[in-house]
């Protein structure tokens, strides 16, 4: 091993053990989802698999995700997060195509199975309203279908967030199931005697909170329920800090 090598190894180690602490007062729901997702992270990895993949990513969707990654490449470098990043497939993606990406999620065993499956890349402990990275370090922020566990009314919350963490240049990639605001609840979820709820956002509820938080949405990508799990349609969304 080269002393760079050395280098780049330690680095890795020395911020897989940052500390995020856990708010005292975490709403109902981030403790649900956590729950269900600590007890079926080896589960969802054996189901998805820990790479992107034509089973569970649309050509659009893959087509989204390289656009992001070369726009944010030809803007001015910085790091990106991948807020709510589960088994660190999207990370993985990202960072082979040339970014400077880390997984945040807020599940330590999803945490512990992103860090198997890569352990080239970081991956620390956190939640879409509390990322581990200092104000405005961010080039980009990515939630990958992660604000679907977040109810409508506590979206603010997380846009907040991406404000104080996001840089003045920086975007952000928004995907989730669409519906109407619909709550989707399934009991004994994966066998954890915990019932998750997740949501079903209404697009423009969420191009508005965008909006309301101080971003200008650039792209809006809507398709069809494709995919053989799917029973929804899907969204997309790039948005940037409003500038002037």
């Amino acid at each position: 091993m080269t002393s760079a090598e050395m280098r780049c190894a330690l680095a890795v180690a020395e911020r897989h053990t940052l500390p995020v602490p856990r708010s005292e007062h975490e709403p109902d729901h981030v403790l649900a989802s956590r729950e269900v997702y600590d007890h079926s992270a080896e589960q969802y990895l054996e189901a998805v698999g820990s790479v992107v993949s034509p089973d569970f990513e649309a050509a659009i969707d893959v087509a989204v995700l390289t656009s992001f990654a070369q726009e944010l490449a030809s803007a001015p470098a910085g790091p990106v997060v991948d807020a709510g990043c589960g088994v660190g497939r999207i990370t993985r993606f990202l960072a082979d195509a040339g970014l400077d990406i880390s997984g945040v999620d807020f599940s330590t065993a999803m945490i512990e199975a992103a860090r198997s499956a890569h352990p080239h890349l970081r991956f620390d402990v956190g939640s879409l309203t509390r990322l581990p990275s200092p104000d405005h370090s961010l080039a980009g922020v990515v939630y990958w279908y992660s604000i679907i566990a977040t109810p409508p009314q506590d979206l603010d919350a997380v846009w907040e967030e991406l404000d104080r963490t996001l840089s003045s240049s920086g975007r952000t990639l928004v995907a989730f199931q669409a519906g109407q605001n619909d709550l989707i609840e399934t009991p004994n979820a994966y066998g954890s005697a915990t019932t998750l709820e997740l949501y079903r956002h209404r697009v423009d509820d969420v191009v508005h909170s965008l909006e309301q938080a101080g971003f200008d949405v650039l792209v809006e990508v809507r398709r069809k329920a494709a995919l053989k799990y799917e029973t929804t349609p899907q969204a997309m969304l790039v948005a940037q800090r409003r500038q002037g």
